[in-house]
């Protein structure tokens, strides 16, 4: 389920509302370690408010980025095959590298207390909708059972997504680039030191 149908719609040379594209999301990202494990960013925004015109060019486009750039917006479908025992015994290098091939190193908190090899913190507030399936959140010390119908906002907290059960999980995320409060910041190295 890889290719995700993407309607465009945009404006003719008179204003009138058109179809500007109907086909698969061009921007297909598939995780080296697990096929089935893989990410459609369907739009992008790159500022705000977005500047509506009449035919948009190709947002997705250029290297895989996990975050949104400033001011901007993502939409992305993720799929999240059951959890691998190979990604539940992954090191702290290896989750690092993970993150770099999402272009986000930064965000990875395996080995600095993040409790799953793939927690990590993005400057953002993502709002999370299961499709499909169901996935666990991670949190610091909690987690949450999610299943199709759910929608999580996911306020820049240190997080990980684990499926635990046997069939794929398809999860449609928006997310939004944000800043940490200075004083919530300054927090984090102390929250994560003390895991």
């Amino acid at each position: 389920m890889s290719t995700i149908r993407r309607v465009v719609t945009g404006h003719d040379e008179k204003g009138r509302a058109i179809v500007l594209s109907d086909g698969p999301a061009p921007f297909v990202h598939v995780n080296k370690q697990e096929s089935n494990w893989f990410s459609v960013d369907v739009w992008r925004t790159h500022q705000m408010p977005v500047q509506i015109v009449p035919q948009a060019p190709e947002p997705t486009e250029g290297p895989r980025r996990q975050m949104p750039t400033k001011n901007g917006t993502v939409l992305r479908i993720n799929s999240f095959p059951p959890e691998s025992e190979a990604v539940r015994n992954m090191t702290p290098a290896d989750s690092l590298r993970v993150f770099e091939g999402l272009g986000n190193p930064k965000a990875a908190t395996h080995g600095r207390g993040g409790r799953h090899p793939m927690m990590h913190r993005t400057e953002s507030v993502d709002y999370a909708m299961i499709l499909s399936g169901e996935i666990t959140m991670l949190l610091d010390d909690e987690e949450v059972l999610l299943k199709a119908g759910d929608i999580v906002v996911q306020c820049g907290t240190n997080h990980a997504w684990s499926n635990r059960s046997k069939a794929p999980c398809v999860v449609a995320f928006i997310l939004i680039d944000g800043q940490f409060e200075p004083q919530l910041e300054a927090k984090f190295a102390t929250a994560l030191a003390s895991g």
